[in-house]
């Protein structure tokens, strides 16, 4: 046997290294593939709060024109005030404490510091007319600073 000849004898190296390289790139790719199929990627930096809500309704009758919806906050993560909105029946009548949206004879007190604690209370007060509803879902809504948003808090009005 010549000893040079298995020395120079180097034809399994490349086959062994293009397997380990495709082996390689292929898991590479199984796994970039698997988190956007499984909707991994999106949830990213969308770590919505995590509060608690109280909600009260009154003079919620048949025929009340000043109903009056307090939703305080009960505990949780300080909250940015300008990442809230909070919609009854699919109207916003609050979206931060710089914007005023209070659709129809409706009034909007609170919640305007900039952080929302413990004991916070928003209050909505409808003053003759009926811009508020009966069964209507009351929803809190947290935006993230990448534009989506989280339902941190619901209830549904009085029937």
């Amino acid at each position: 046997m010549d000893l040079t000849q298995l020395l120079d004898d180097d034809r399994g190296v490349s086959p062994v290294i293009g397997v380990i390289l495709m082996v390689a790139i292929t898991v590479i790719l199984a796994a970039v593939i698997g988190t956007f199929v499984l909707g991994l990627g999106s949830n990213v930096g969308n770590n919505a709060p995590s509060a608690t809500f109280d909600y009260n309704y009154e003079n919620f009758s048949a025929n009340a024109s000043d109903d009056r919806i307090e939703i305080t906050d009960q505990g949780g993560d300080s909250i940015d005030t300008e990442t809230l909105n909070v919609s009854v029946g699919g109207d916003t009548f609050y979206a931060g404490p710089s914007n005023d949206v209070s659709p129809g004879n409706t009034s909007v007190d609170g919640w305007g510091d900039d952080t929302l604690s413990a004991g916070d209370t928003l209050t909505i007060q409808e003053e003759g007319g009926d811009s508020v509803g009966n069964n209507e879902d009351v929803q809190i809504i947290w935006k993230s600073s990448g534009g989506s948003s989280s339902i941190i808090g619901s209830s549904t009005t009085p029937q």
